[in-house]
C-alpha cells in the first residue's frame, strides 16, 4: 500500500538511475557536456556584443535564444550533477524550489519557440520585403519582438503552475530529473483532469502556433525565391531560412520527444534522457549553426570555413 504524505515541504528527486560503476563517467561525461556548451553559447553571446556588425535585428533576436539556452541548462544540470552524486534518498528539494524550477523549465523551452518564431518573421521582411526592412524592423520593433518572445510564455506558463499549485500533494518523489508541470501534479491525489486538459492545450497552441508561422513565412520566403531569377541572393537567403529551420527542427523534435514520453510511465528512463538531451543538443548545437552560417561570426569562432 502506497505511503502518503500530505503538503509535505519536502521533496524527493529520483534523478538518473546510473550505476554505481559508471557514475563517475556519465558525472563527467554530462559535466564535460555542460562546460563546452557554456563556452560555445557565452561565446557567440560575446561575440555578437561586441561586433558592431553583427548588431543587426537578427543576431540581436539570436542572443535571445542563447540566453534562454543558459537560463535552461544552468538551472537544470548544475543541480543534476550534484544529486549523481548522492544516493537517492538524500535528492532532496523544497516544493517552492521545485516550483521555481518547473517554471524556469517551462519559460525555457516555451521562450526557444517565441524567439525562433519572431526570427521567422525577421527572415520574412527581409527577404520579401527588403526595401521595407530598415523602416519595420525599427528598435521599437525589435523590443516589441523581444517583449512578445518573453511575455507570452511567461503568462501562459505562470497560468499552467498556478492550477498545479493550488493541489493539494498526497506524494513527494518526484520522478524526473528536474521539476516541471507534469511531474508536480502528479503529486496530487486529487483529480488532475483539468491539468492535463490545459497542458495538453498549452502544448497543442505552442507547437500549431510555431509550425503555423515557419509554414506562413517560410512559404512566403521560398515563393519569393522562386519568383526571383538572382541566384546569389536566393543562395543567401536559403542559407540564412535553412539554418533557422534546421535550430526548430532539432528543437521541436528534442521537446515533442520529451512531452509523448511524459505520457508513459513505463519508458521513464528513456523520458529522463530525453529530458536531459532536451537541454543539452539543441543548445549545442544553436552557435554551431549559426556560427556556420555567418561569416562575421567565424572570423572569431574556430569553426571550419567551407570555402578552405
Amino acid at each position: 500500500m502506497e505511503n502518503y504524505t500530505y503538503n509535505s515541504p519536502t521533496l524527493q528527486l529520483e534523478g538518473l538511475k546510473v550505476k554505481d560503476d559508471s557514475v563517475r563517467l556519465v558525472f563527467f561525461l554530462f559535466l564535460f557536456s555542460y562546460i563546452i556548451f557554456m563556452i560555445m553559447n557565452l561565446g557567440i553571446l560575446t561575440i555578437i556584443c561586441i561586433v558592431k556588425s553583427l548588431h543587426q535585428p537578427m543576431y540581436v533576436l539570436f542572443c535571445n535564444l542563447t540566453i534562454s539556452d543558459i537560463i535552461g541548462s544552468t538551472h537544470i544540470l548544475p543541480r543534476l550533477l550534484s544529486d549523481m552524486l548522492l544516493p537517492p534518498s538524500e535528492r532532496l528539494i523544497s516544493y517552492y524550489e521545485c516550483v521555481i524550477q518547473a517554471f524556469i523549465t517551462h519559460m525555457f523551452g516555451t521562450t526557444s519557440h517565441t524567439v525562433l518564431m519572431v526570427m521567422a518573421f525577421d527572415r520574412y521582411v527581409a527577404i520579401c520585403q527588403p526595401l521595407y526592412y530598415s523602416t519595420i524592423m525599427t528598435g521599437r520593433m525589435i523590443v516589441k519582438l523581444i517583449v512578445f518572445s518573453w511575455g507570452v510564455p511567461f503568462v501562459l506558463v505562470v497560468i499552467l503552475l498556478g492550477l498545479t499549485v493550488r493541489l493539494n500533494r498526497c506524494r513527494t518523489l518526484i520522478t524526473n530529473p528536474f521539476c516541471d508541470n507534469a511531474s508536480l501534479f502528479k503529486l496530487s491525489c486529487e483529480s488532475v483532469v483539468f491539468n492535463n486538459i490545459f497542458g495538453l492545450s498549452f502544448t497543442v497552441l505552442l507547437f500549431v502556433s510555431s509550425i503555423g508561422c515557419m509554414v506562413l513565412t517560410y512559404g512566403k520566403i521560398t515563393a519569393v525565391c522562386l519568383a526571383t531569377k538572382n541566384k546569389t541572393l536566393n543562395s543567401k537567403a536559403m542559407k540564412t531560412c535553412s539554418t533557422h529551420l534546421v535550430v526548430y527542427l532539432i528543437m521541436s523534435l528534442s521537446g515533442i520527444t520529451f512531452i509523448v514520453l511524459h505520457r508513459f510511465p513505463q519508458y521513464s528512463d528513456y523520458r529522463k534522457l530525453s529530458a536531459i538531451l532536451f537541454v543539452i543538443v539543441p543548445g549545442s548545437l544553436n552557435p554551431i549553426i549559426y556560427g556556420l552560417q555567418s561569416k562575421e561570426i567565424r572570423i572569431f569562432c574556430p569553426l571550419p570555413d567551407k570555402h578552405t
